[in-house]
């Protein structure tokens, strides 16, 4: 743990992580798992937001409450696997404004190569959160925080189910100032870029593609 990657040891958390990795999960059992724990690691990765306060009247009385500070905040899904972690994020911040950001990764070279591009509007005044299951290599997901900041983004958090120690290396290298959130640091890469112990595919066990 570091100012830089915070791990999520919550036991509901690490449970559901559990239930995912396994193999014999069902795609079904997977998305819902996967919505769910998006949820839990929300709350962690949203704990810092801004916030201002209101004048407002109780059935008993009036006061001045708090409440969220600034333009909403900006969700973007890292395509593909990505989409599978929007659900839970919007079901605890429904008002979120949200964005694709769409690479894929050279088989060869292991780079990123990106194909879509679609961001709301005003980055440089929302909280942005960026979401992939998977941070492996990092080199997709340091791809993507680059195309954010052209467009304007200041404020980014990193949001993730699993991180390789090297992944997390090349962000901090390339991003030192964005922040990641996940559910396990796991041991290492293997020699085609999958974590492990990890939980294989994130994409293709999620929408049943194999």
């Amino acid at each position: 743990m570091s100012e830089h990657l915070t791990v999520v040891d919550h036991p509901l958390v690490q449970h559901k992580l559990t239930l995912m990795r396994d193999k014999g999960t069902s795609t079904a059992v997977f998305r819902q798992l996967l919505r769910e724990i998006t949820l839990l690691l929300a709350y962690e990765v949203t704990r810092e937001m801004s916030l201002t306060t209101r004048h407002i009247e109780t059935p008993m009385e009036e006061m001045d409450a708090p409440i969220l500070a600034g333009k909403k905040l900006a969700l973007v899904s890292i395509l593909r696997a990505g989409n599978g972690m929007l659900d839970g994020v919007l079901e605890l911040i429904p008002s979120a404004r949200v964005g694709f950001v769409g690479l894929y990764r050279d088989e060869q070279t292991l780079e990123p190569v990106q194909y879509y591009f679609k961001a709301p509007e005003g980055l440089k005044d929302r909280l942005v959160i960026a979401v992939d299951p998977m941070l492996a290599t990092g080199n997709s997901s340091a791809a993507a925080i680059d195309l954010l900041k052209q467009a304007g983004a200041a404020d980014i958090r990193f949001l993730c189910l699993l991180a390789a120690p090297e992944g997390v290396a090349r962000m901090k290298e390339a991003h030192p100032d964005v922040k990641i959130v996940t559910a396990a640091l796991d041991r290492e890469l293997n020699s085609k870029g999958y974590i492990m112990p990890g939980l294989g595919d994130a994409g293709d066990r999620m929408f049943g593609t194999k």
